[in-house]
């Protein structure tokens, strides 16, 4: 009569796993470069870990869309909408849903860009929603960046999290605004108005 082996207990989140050699952003590029990691590779460096992107779907795809045409409308000159691009943060370089960053269409031609260029970082979530609320919030908070967005497709809200604390042991934002369907999202960039958003016009 065989017998069952006690169930092995789930793994630890990547930042416990000390265990494994963490990568350095220059050491991630260079696995880029030399064609290691390639467009196939659905990953991203967080905090030096090589983190699986968790897979999108129809509702996350569609409402990105429509974010990022909203967004390139809005667009004031000495900012850009980026989509799904890389930015350099010291020990990662995370591939958020949607960044503005300070700079014109050029700016970014032979690199990232770097905390202190963005102004405001959104990711879409629904299987995503506790790693971008919990590690990409804290990254994001360590990095200092000003305004951040998680467009919460389970609760079909955009929480706004603002005055994030910077590089503490650990670092949050100190502020969250929740704006559920049927309200409307002020957009601020370096604490000036471009507009409003309307939840319902984004939420699939």
């Amino acid at each position: 009569m065989s017998t069952l082996s006690p169930a092995m207990p789930s793994p630890p989140g990547f930042l416990n796993m000390s265990a494994l050699r963490r990568l350095s952003v220059a050491e991630y590029q260079k696995l880029i470069d030399v064609g290691v990691l390639t467009d196939e590779d659905k990953v991203e460096l967080l905090e030096g870990y090589l983190v699986l992107k968790m897979p999108a779907n129809p509702p996350h795809d569609s409402t990105l869309m429509r974010l990022d045409r909203r967004f390139q409308r809005l667009m004031p000159d000495g900012y850009v909408a980026r989509c799904q691009h890389g930015s350099d943060f010291p020990d990662s370089r995370p591939e958020p849903d949607l960044a503005v960053a300070r700079g014109d269409e050029r700016a970014f031609d032979a690199r990232h860009p770097e905390p202190a260029e963005l102004a405001l970082v959104i990711e879409v979530s629904d299987s995503s929603l506790t790693r971008d609320r919990l590690d990409k919030g804290r990254i994001y908070a360590r990095a200092g960046i000003p305004v951040y967005w998680v467009v919460n497709l389970v609760d079909r809200q955009i929480e706004v999290y603002t005055d994030p604390t910077g590089p503490v042991s650990a670092p949050v934002y100190r502020r969250r605004q929740d704006y559920p369907v049927g309200t409307t999202v002020p957009i601020d960039l370096d604490g000036k108005s471009i507009g409003t958003l309307a939840v319902s016009e984004v939420m699939p």
